[in-house]
C-alpha cells in the first residue's frame, strides 16, 4: 500500500488550557494510504504525554506501511505498540476497506444500524473562576460540561460554573493534576457542586491512592491510567469508569474491544477525544452508541473543521459524516 503522511495545524478557537499547559492549535498527523485507486484517509494526535511528537509519528507511520498487505494489514499493524501511530494506520484501513468494498463502516464494525447524531458534552479549559463561570453561560443549556481544573482554586472554579449553569452534569478534569490529599479532601464535596464523574485526579503512577477511597458521591474514571485491554487489570478498586480514546487505544479495531470487555465487566464509559478534526472523531462515533458519556467535541473547539463535516457547534450536536471517513 502507499502511503502519504502529513503534519496539519488547526488553530483553536480562543485557546485552550488544561493541567499540563496551554495550546493555540492541534497538531494532528493526516494518514492517506492508497490501494488498487482506493484512498483511505485517518488522523491521529500526537500526545506529547506518552512520549509522541509529531515527528515520530510520521516516522513510525511511515516505516510501519512500507510492508503492509491489504488483505492483512489491520492484523499486521496490531504488533504495533498502541498510540497515535496506530490509531492513524488502523482507521485509514477501516475507511479503505469501507471504499474499496462499498459498505458502509459501521456495517463492517459490526453494528446493527450507522451512527445516530449524538450529543457531546462541551469543554470548558481552565481559567479564573470568573472566568470559567463566564464561559459556563454559553454553554448553560448543555446536558453534560466537562470542568478542566489544575489543582489550584477548583472548588471555586466548579461552584462557578454551577452557578452558571445549574441543570448540567458537570465532569471535573484535573488531568492527573490533583494529589492524593486534594482528592480525599474535595471528592465529598463535589455531588452538592452537580458533579457527577471525577476524571484521573490523580497522576497514572499514583493511583493505587485511590483504593483508599471507599465510599464516594461521585464516579471515578480513568483516563491516563487507562489505554487499551491491558489497562483492566489496573482499574479494580480504583475507577468505576474509563474513558476510551482511539489515540491511547492505538486505533478503532482495539477499542472495538476495549469496549466489548469493559461491557462484560460492567463498567461505564466514556468516548473521549484530544482536539482535533472531524477525521479523527468519525471513527469515535461507533463506540458513542454504548457509552454512559460521549466527550468528542475537539472539532468543536477549533475555529474551522473539514469540509464536509455536519457537526453543529452551538448544540454540541455530532452528525456523522461518511464523506469524511467511514465511506459514502
Amino acid at each position: 500500500m502507499k502511503v502519504l503522511v502529513r503534519a496539519e495545524s488547526w488553530p483553536i478557537r480562543g485557546g485552550f488550557r488544561i493541567a499540563r499547559g496551554a495550546r493555540a492549535a492541534a497538531d494532528v498527523i493526516v494518514v492517506e494510504l492508497e490501494h488498487q485507486g482506493v484512498v483511505g484517509r485517518a488522523e491521529c494526535v500526537p500526545y506529547p504525554r506518552y512520549g509522541e511528537t509529531s515527528d515520530s509519528v510520521a516516522a513510525l507511520i511511515e516505516r510501519s506501511a512500507e510492508a503492509l498487505d491489504a488483505r492483512s494489514a489491520r492484523a499486521q499493524i496490531q504488533s504495533m505498540p498502541a498510540g497515535a501511530a496506530r490509531n492513524a494506520l488502523d482507521c485509514a484501513l477501516w475507511d479503505w476497506e469501507a471504499r474499496a468494498s462499498d459498505t458502509p463502516v459501521w456495517s463492517l464494525a459490526g453494528l446493527a444500524a450507522p451512527p445516530a447524531p449524538v450529543r457531546t458534552m462541551r469543554t470548558i479549559s481552565v481559567a479564573s473562576p470568573r472566568e470559567m463561570g463566564e464561559a459556563a453561560k454559553t454553554l448553560a443549556l448543555a446536558e453534560v460540561i466537562k470542568v478542566k481544573v489544575d489543582g489550584g482554586p477548583d472548588l471555586a472554579r466548579i461552584a462557578a460554573v454551577h452557578a452558571a449553569a445549574p441543570s448540567a452534569k458537570l465532569v471535573v478534569d484535573p488531568n492527573e493534576g490533583w494529589s492524593a490529599e486534594q482528592t480525599a479532601s474535595w471528592l465529598p464535596e463535589l455531588a452538592d457542586l452537580g458533579v457527577a464523574v471525577l476524571e484521573q485526579p490523580l497522576p497514572a503512577g499514583e493511583d493505587a491512592a485511590l483504593e483508599a477511597i471507599g465510599e464516594r458521591s461521585v464516579l471515578i474514571c480513568a483516563d491516563e491510567s487507562f489505554h487499551d485491554r491491558g489497562s483492566f487489570e489496573r482499574m479494580n478498586g480504583r475507577y468505576d469508569m474509563i474513558n476510551l480514546k482511539l489515540d491511547k487505544s492505538g486505533g478503532l479495531t482495539e477499542a472495538l474491544l476495549c469496549a466489548e470487555e469493559a461491557r462484560r465487566l460492567g463498567m461505564p464509559i466514556m468516548v473521549g477525544c484530544m482536539v482535533s478534526t472531524s477525521l479523527a472523531i468519525e471513527p469515535a462515533l461507533l463506540l458513542a452508541t454504548g457509552a454512559e458519556l460521549v466527550d468528542l467535541d475537539g472539532p468543536l473547539l477549533l475555529e474551522n473543521d473539514r469540509e464536509g463535516a455536519l457537526h453543529d457547534r452551538d448544540a454540541g450536536l455530532l452528525r456523522p459524516s461518511p464523506s469524511v471517513w467511514g465511506g459514502e
